[in-house]
């Protein structure tokens, strides 16, 4: 009935994408290595713990990826038949060959979801996602609530809202379907046909020092135990977290001004959707 894909993009060439947020080059040899530690202590074991295994996951890498890597994804492959990388030369191949691919692999409807190589999800996020199902033409689901784990400088972990965020998935009739990547996910409060989901936590985004953008916006006392029993990472990464996480009386104040800010933020992105003021 359908199909559905998480969707990946790795280390895709991008002539305006040069540097980290902290002025660092990046899709260098160090970059690489970083983003592949990331991606195996958490993106890689969060996907695979999944408890709904009806979907693919495709994982889109750049044709110039050095061969040492080439070999670490070709083990992750035979690890994980759900895991499906596919090589492209840069950003401007990776939408063409997804409309392509889905187009020729799926029936008659397609769900596709987006996640960063730095973030992980739920172990419920797949079985949340096709909850929504429902032989919809066209439909974006957005999940708003997830969490936001902070592991650089400080390790600190707590709620987040993000409206639009890249966690999002559509659903789609599968005639010349289009994928939730023709957006930019911030671009998805123009669309009218989305569906805006509260109160299912079922992603984290992970603050770490490459980030471009991001920063730590995380609010309330988090039960850590609670949060690996619905998010695996890898054991290592579990463990420092562990031992090295703040004591959240040490940020009460800063998590109150980010509770704040943060359903401050959604109150105004509801409101100038109902007054139709996101206008292309």
């Amino acid at each position: 009935m359908f199909k559905h894909y998480l969707i990946t993009r790795f280390n895709l060439r991008k002539t305006d994408w040069t540097l980290s947020k902290q002025n660092e080059s990046v899709l260098t040899d160090t970059w690489l290595e970083n983003r592949f530690k990331l991606f195996l202590d958490y993106c890689f074991p969060s996907v695979a713990s999944q408890n709904n295994l009806n979907f693919e996951w495709l994982v889109y890498f750049d044709i110039t990826t050095p061969d040492y890597y080439k070999e670490k994804i070709k083990n992750l492959e035979n690890e994980l038949t759900l895991f499906k990388p596919i090589f492209v030369n840069g950003i401007e191949e990776f939408l063409p060959n997804l409309q392509n691919y889905i187009t020729i692999n799926s029936g008659g409807y397609v769900i596709t979801s987006g996640l960063d190589n730095d973030d992980c999800l739920s172990t419920n996020y797949i079985n949340e996602v096709q909850k929504q199902f429902n032989k919809q033409d066209y439909l974006a689901l957005d999940f708003i609530d997830g969490y936001t784990l902070q592991v650089n400088d400080k390790i600190r972990i707590g709620k987040k809202k993000h409206q639009f965020n890249p966690f999002l998935s559509l659903i789609e009739k599968n005639d010349n379907p289009k994928s939730m990547y023709h957006r930019e996910h911030m671009h998805w409060k123009y669309e009218k046909k989305l569906k805006t989901i509260k109160n299912k936590v079922i992603w984290a985004s992970i603050i770490h020092q490459e980030n471009m953008v991001n920063e730590f916006t995380g609010f309330d006392n988090i039960d850590i135990q609670l949060f690996f029993e619905n998010f695996k990472i890898s054991e290592q990464k579990k463990a420092f977290i562990l031992k090295h996480i703040v004591n959240y009386k040490k940020w009460r104040f800063e998590s109150y001004l980010n509770k704040l800010d943060s359903y401050r933020n959604v109150y105004y992105k509801n409101i100038k959707r109902k007054l139709g003021l996101y206008k292309e």
